[in-house]
């Protein structure tokens, strides 16, 4: 361990500064190499961190590792205190770098319910990161997806504070695992960020401090409490006025006082220039630096700007205490101690590639993906039967980019206008996934993603009554670029299918065959007329890298699916924000409950997934708050069922959710197989905020929901106030 004291007594307010900042890594090379020339200019005080050698370079695993290696041994030979940096990545599904594992995108991942299994791929980021001396990732993304217009949705967990926080936890501890051996996770992006006015990327929040605590602060709580949140990365947005990363009240007073937060607070991208130029808080980037400062934001990304020379100027100026740079730069080097940057900040070159393509991790891809189907409809079509004569339709059959999310390595090689790209890992379309289980199947694009000419729709449906089953394979494009659909600042004021999509998928229908629609898409679309007239309704989302064996798994038959929805699908975009765990009198209008024009019920529930067998809940007992609910299969196929304990406090001084996940467990099951689940439910799930602001427990009668299934029991003992950490998650047993 380093004295961190005697260490910061060292050094000049300069080194100081340059430990709050960042440099791009390209900005230390040139000819395709490390320059030490160009980084006596950026590195002279040293630098607290290096932005993105893999997400915007074109070098290889064992390419970056040198690269890392040499800015580090500049630093530590070169630098008058030799302080090591910290090299930081994205990893939102899998690390954004050449030759990486693309898993699912995070809404994916969320749609399997398996918390265990995001820990697994954790683990693999883990790795690949630290191979090549990346040792900081700004992920995971820890927002409430409500609002579907929104273009990040596809990297949260969902719109329950429940099921993001429990995969949350889970990514944390997979991606840091001990620390020392681990990469710093950064959970983002605090606070309220995607519930901006008209779904809008960077837009006002508007939302009260009760809501902002109770589901959009409680995923971080969780991953702060449970996993040791190393980071955490303001939001863009202001709430209620104000902009989060020039907020004492958000960074300071909720994140650090409420929440007992004691780690590191890095900028979102340009966040302190924004606070100038975007919500115009400050009038200069000196005082934009002095409100970010203040706040509790400790470090500048990606490069050091307003916390260079403007905060300098005030400091020597005698207008800003330095006390308030030591207190970040403190924070900055014991990040950098706990990583164990200081005796050893070098990777093995040699060893860097082994980290990547491997066999096993392919494979947990795929396993991911498989989990991440969720079956919206079935009549019967699937499982395929193996004599049917198959079509593959539409423009999302047979392209690898559509697999990738916006924060994977082709997205960026895009926007970066990196040579030679787009560098896609070895991936696995629908139409070669498909063909590798039936053969030489017929295919017809029919239509672009964006486009709106119709000229290919006639071709599309002479191949489908050509054949028994139609797999329509139709979606977006997720990434940064004008031309894609859904990602960052891609946010959209209606929810149809892109382009011609949805005339191809009518004409197809049209034709006479049984159409199995696949969408796949980061964008939480509205499909009421899919859901009413295909045969089947598949969600892939952005499956990643094995989407397409894993599609041709489940299709088959070779797996059941087993995927459920993590977010609410809409009838239409006018019902948004539409969410499971309205507060009491929400979800419906007075007296008729249904809008003038359409019900007020969603197309599928939050939650929502068939299987190729079926499930049957029994014996639902409550003692306390220990729930017991029997299982079974009553089908004919072995399945995995999600089961799912929802909660409503049943009387409160302020409303409450009508029901709010609590629980929930995959069991798998064979026919006629019955298995118990103990939900042993902790008093705390029902705190809430009161008239005053405090969070409370209180007795009262509660109600227990699983499927159809209700039970109603009673907190006992006396009104408490509680520490938001003294939140205990449920415990699950599962049993024959």
């Amino acid at each position: 361990m380093v004295d961190l004291d005697a260490l910061l007594s060292r050094m000049t307010l300069s080194e100081k500064l340059a430990q709050l900042g960042c440099v791009w890594c390209g900005a230390l090379v040139r000819d395709d190499g490390f320059s030490p020339d160009t980084a006596a200019r950026w590195l002279t005080n040293g630098i607290g961190e290096i932005t993105r050698i893999g997400a915007t370079t074109v070098l290889g695993p064992r390419a970056r590792a040198e690269l890392a290696n040499d800015i580090q041994r500049y630093l530590v030979e070169h630098t008058r205190l030799g302080i090591p940096a910290i090299v930081h990545e994205e990893s939102t599904a899998g690390l954004c770098a050449r030759d990486a594992t693309q898993f699912p995108q995070a809404v994916g991942l969320a749609a399997m319910w398996n918390p265990q299994l995001v820990e697994q791929i954790g683990g693999v980021i883990r790795r690949q990161m630290v191979a090549t001396g990346a040792r900081h990732t700004l992920a995971p993304v820890l927002d409430i997806a409500r609002d579907p217009r929104f273009g990040r949705v596809e990297e949260t967990y969902g719109e329950s504070a429940y099921l993001t926080a429990r995969n949350g936890v889970a990514y944390v501890r997979g991606v840091q695992g001990t620390m020392a051996d681990g990469v710093a996770a950064t959970g983002k992006h605090f606070l309220g960020y995607s519930l901006s006015e008209g779904g809008l990327n960077h837009a006002p929040v508007q939302l009260g401090g009760r809501e902002l605590r109770e589901v959009y602060a409680e995923p971080f709580r969780a991953a702060i409490a449970e996993a040791g949140l190393a980071t955490v990365m303001n939001s863009y947005a202001s709430v209620d006025g104000l902009p989060c990363g020039g907020s004492r009240a958000i960074l300071d007073d909720l994140l650090r006082g409420e929440l007992g937060f004691t780690g590191t607070v890095v900028a979102d991208y340009s966040t302190t220039e924004l606070l100038m130029s975007h919500h115009r808080i400050a009038a200069t980037k000196g005082d934009a630096a002095r409100r970010a400062l203040e706040a509790g934001l400790d470090m500048e990304l990606p490069q050091l700007d307003c916390y260079g020379e403007p905060l300098q100027a005030l400091i020597e100026a005698g207008d800003l205490d330095e006390v308030l740079v030591d207190r970040s730069v403190r924070r900055v080097l014991a990040l950098k101690d706990a990583l164990g940057l200081f005796e050893d900040p070098f990777v093995d070159p040699d060893a860097a590639a082994a980290a990547y393509g491997r066999d096993e991790d392919r494979a947990l891809a795929r396993e991911a993906a498989v989990q991440s189907l969720v079956l919206l409809k079935n009549d019967g079509v699937l499982p395929l039967s193996p004599a049917a004569r198959l079509a593959v339709i539409g423009p999302a059959a047979d392209d690898e980019r559509l697999l990738q999310g916006d924060y994977s390595y082709p997205a960026h090689t895009e926007i970066l206008q990196l040579p030679d790209g787009p560098f896609y890992p070895p991936s696995v379309t629908p139409l070669a996934g498909i063909r590798a289980h039936a053969g030489d199947v017929p295919y017809a694009k029919g239509c672009g993603i964006r486009s709106t000419r119709t000229d290919g729709i006639s071709e599309a449906v002479a191949v489908a009554r050509a054949a028994d089953v139609a797999l329509c394979f139709v979606g977006g494009r997720s990434g940064l670029m004008p031309d894609c659909t859904s990602g960052e600042f891609r946010d959209a004021s209606a929810l149809d299918l892109p382009g011609a999509q949805q005339p191809l998928v009518e004409a197809v229908v049209g034709s006479g065959t049984p159409t199995v629609i696949v969408v796949m898409s980061g964008r939480v679309h509205a499909l009421p007329w899919a859901a009413e007239h295909a045969a089947a309704l598949v969600y892939a989302w952005v499956p990643g890298e094995q989407g397409g064996a894993a599609l041709a798994d489940v299709l088959f038959g070779a797996r059941a699916p087993s995927g459920r929805l993590p977010v609410t699908l809409p009838r239409s975009v006018g019902q948004v924000p539409i969410h499971h765990d309205v507060r009491a009198g929400g979800g419906k209008s007075a007296i008729f409950g249904d809008y003038v024009d359409g019900p007020a019920a969603p197309l599928f529930p939050f939650g929502f997934g068939l299987g190729y067998t079926s499930f049957a809940y029994d014996a639902l007992t409550v003692d306390g708050l220990d729930v017991r609910v029997e299982v079974t299969n009553t089908g004919h196929r072995t399945g995995t069922d999600v089961v799912q304990l929802f909660a409503r406090d049943d009387v409160a001084r302020v409303a409450r959710p009508e029901r709010q996940l609590v629980g929930f467990a995959r069991v798998d099951l064979d026919p006629g197989q019955t298995r118990t689940v103990c939900f042993t439910v902790d008093p705390s799930a029902f705190a809430y905020y009161d008239e005053d602001m405090r969070l409370v427990v209180e007795p009262g009668a509660v109600t227990f929901f699983v499927g159809p299934l209700v039970v109603s029991t009673e907190v006992t003992g006396p009104e408490r106030a509680i520490h938001p950490n003294d939140r205990v998650p449920t415990k699950i047993a599962v049993s024959s």
